[in-house]
């Protein structure tokens, strides 16, 4: 039996998922982030990780790895010559690596025209209109990422301080804050200077659940979040009859909150960015490693007679 594989690397975990060459999943496996942008080292060590765990789940040697072929979206993919670097390093017998928006997309929309916003650590949103692609965003926590749960633990630390130097009004949100830096501003910074995104996107929960409650600065920030999530969507030029998709663990909270504009145009994604790039894989190799073995096998046949 031959194999195709799957990775969705983000800047909270990598996942794996081992298929057949037709795309049916025998196993899903977790290891850490593999954001490729931020952490290109441990990126390759948590993609292999979760290949060999996956090879495990399903019963399977991970010594086949070399052999099977790989579709990888990976946040990070598009800026630099990290995806270059990285296809020429690992271990599969075939490498691809995409954006995670791309496979993503692939997953929520299949082949057709839709669009998606990827709502997580980080944010990005790509649409597929007439077999034309138009990204937007993904550009990094330091430079993009507007209404990502790292820039939303970001400004909660930011307007905590400036409620504390008096700059702001406090919040219950702010005074929380403070008091799980045992209210010393030093503490907070330093847990700055080596916070990755998904250290600051810890935060994104917490500043919902306040804006529930009703509290006014954490109400702020969601709001200012939500805009430009929508400024996003405006660029993207959407026609009524292309289906949306709010992807990534702040989804469920952004959802409620957009506007008419785009509420119509909202879908429930028909898989994940996973099973995306699983079928991105199914396609591209799965016929030619059926071939591949059948001709193996017929060789073989061959010399043994």
């Amino acid at each position: 039996m031959s194999f195709v594989i799957g990775i969705d690397g983000g800047g909270t975990s990598c996942r794996a998922a081992l298929a057949t060459s037709d795309g049916r999943i025998l196993a899903r496996a977790k290891s850490g982030s593999a954001n490729i942008h931020s952490d290109w080292t441990g990126a390759r060590a948590n993609i292999v990780a979760a290949a060999r765990k996956a090879f495990v789940e399903a019963g399977e040697d991970p010594g086949l790895i070399p052999r099977t072929p790989a579709v990888l979206g990976l946040a990070g993919a598009n800026v630099g010559t990290y995806q270059q670097q990285l296809e020429a390093i690992l271990p599969f017998s075939t490498s691809v690596v995409e954006t995670d928006a791309l496979i993503a997309l692939e997953g929520a929309v299949g082949a057709g025209d839709g669009a998606i916003a990827i709502l997580g650590t980080g944010t990005a949103y790509l649409a597929r209109m007439g077999g034309e692609q138009k990204p937007i965003g993904g550009w990094g926590f330091l430079i993009g990422d507007q209404a990502s749960g790292a820039r939303i633990g970001r400004d909660l630390l930011e307007e905590t301080l400036l409620a504390h130097d008096g700059i702001r009004e406090a919040s219950p949100m702010t005074e929380a804050v403070m008091a799980i830096y045992r209210d010393d501003p030093r503490d907070m910074v330093e847990f700055t200077l080596g916070a990755k995104p998904g250290d600051f996107g810890g935060y994104a929960p917490m500043v919902f659940d306040y804006a529930a409650k009703g509290d006014a600065v954490a109400n702020a920030i969601v709001d200012r979040a939500t805009a430009a999530i929508e400024a996003s969507l405006r660029a993207l030029n959407l026609h009524a009859d292309h289906p949306l998709c709010l992807l990534g663990g702040l989804a469920p909270l952004y959802a409620p909150r957009l506007s008419a504009d785009f509420q119509p145009l909202l879908r429930e994604p028909l898989q994940d960015a996973l099973g995306g790039a699983v079928a991105m894989a199914a396609r591209l190799f799965g016929a030619a490693n059926d071939a591949d073995a059948s001709h193996s096998q017929g060789g073989a046949g061959n010399r043994r007679s």
